[in-house]
Parts: C-alpha cells; sequence; structure tokens
C-alpha cells in the first residue's frame, strides 16, 4: 500500500530534520519510493519569523493508517517535536508528518482524516504533489493533483 506523507520543519537545521524523518520513517513504516524536492515556505496558520522548509514522499507500508499515525507521531518525538497542551493552534516546530493520503482510502475519525483536509488550501502541499504525484486522483474530490 502507498502511503503519502507531507513534511515540514521551521526549527533548527530543517532539511536535516526531514532527511532524518525519511530515514526512520524507512526503518520503521516502510521503502521510502519517491519524494519531492524542498521548498522553502512562510508559516501558515500562525505568526513566525522562521519560514519552513516543506516537502512530500511517498512510502510503501503494510501498517494500517493508524499504525502509521502512531509511527509519524512517535518519529516527531524522537525528532524533539515538543507539543504544548496549553498552545491552541500551530506553533514552531522541528517537524511536522501529516498523512496526506493512503491510497485512494477515505477516513474520517476524531484522530484520523483522510485525506488530509486541508491539502487544498496547503500551497505548500500542494506544489510538491504536483511535481511528484500530478496524476494523482484525490478520491473525495475526483480531480488529478494537477488540475487542484
Amino acid at each position: 500500500m502507498k502511503i503519502v506523507l507531507g513534511f515540514g520543519s521551521n526549527l533548527g537545521d530543517r532539511e536535516e530534520f526531514i532527511l532524518s524523518a525519511y530515514g526512520l520513517l524507512e526503518e520503521e513504516l516502510g521503502e521510502l519510493i519517491n519524494k519531492s524536492s524542498f521548498i522553502e515556505t512562510p508559516a501558515w496558520g500562525f505568526e513566525s519569523e522562521n519560514s519552513f522548509i516543506n516537502s512530500v514522499a511517498v512510502f510503501e507500508t503494510l501498517k494500517s493508517p493508524f499504525e502509521a499515525l502512531e509511527i509519524c507521531n512517535k518519529i516527531e518525538k524522537e525528532l524533539g517535536r515538543k507539543r504544548n497542551p496549553e498552545h491552541k493552534g500551530y506553533q514552531n516546530r522541528t517537524i511536522d508528518i501529516d498523512i496526506l493520503f493512503y491510497e485512494d482510502i477515505i477516513l474520517d475519525t476524531p484522530t484520523l482524516k483522510i485525506p488530509h483536509p486541508l491539502i487544498t488550501e496547503r500551497e505548500f502541499v500542494l506544489k510538491p504533489l504536483k511535481e511528484i504525484l500530478p496524476n494523482f486522483l484525490h478520491p473525495i474530490l475526483k480531480k488529478e493533483i494537477k488540475d487542484i
């Protein structure tokens, strides 16, 4: 099964955090099949002086979507992501890993929504997606990525 993940980092050695995430995901999730270029973007959804490095990658996995989410959260923590439960909204972070797509599965639960509900609003996700998966059909919108 193919899973598409989005990556972002705006603290520390941003590219190194994403490359480290790729490596840890290969150990725990599955084989890295394809990855986009890195792009630099301003913070989205909150004010920050630190710009983000973003990318998208495709992995081959045998894990379920919920197991994949658990692995992504564990790797974020290993790479120094700190979540402040008191803070509502987005914050600076060493690494953010989002599940964008898992094959053509549509999932809507309190803990996991696939496809990621904000894909169409985020140029920092769409641009790398268009680079590596232009013909992928968004399972809800029924549009190819290149046409979104």
